[in-house]
């Protein structure tokens, strides 16, 4: 099973699974069309966007965990 991680490009998660685009968007993460989702890290774009790198991570990974 895929894992997210901080160091991870937003589009590369959005490539693992297109369900992870409302977790992204709920959390404040509006960028995903953004030529940056697809050269800058999650960890980088949540400093940006004021959000909290570790929870978005955590909701990500449980999303995938269960499918």
């Amino acid at each position: 099973m895929a894992k997210v991680t901080k160091d991870m490009i937003i589009a590369d998660v959005l490539n693992m699974d297109r369900g992870t685009v409302p977790i992204l968007l709920n959390s404040g993460m509006h960028c995903l069309g953004c030529p940056s989702s697809s050269g800058e890290s999650i960890e980088d774009a949540c400093a940006i966007h004021g959000i909290d790198a570790d929870k978005l991570i955590d909701d990500l990974n449980k999303y995938l965990e269960g499918k």
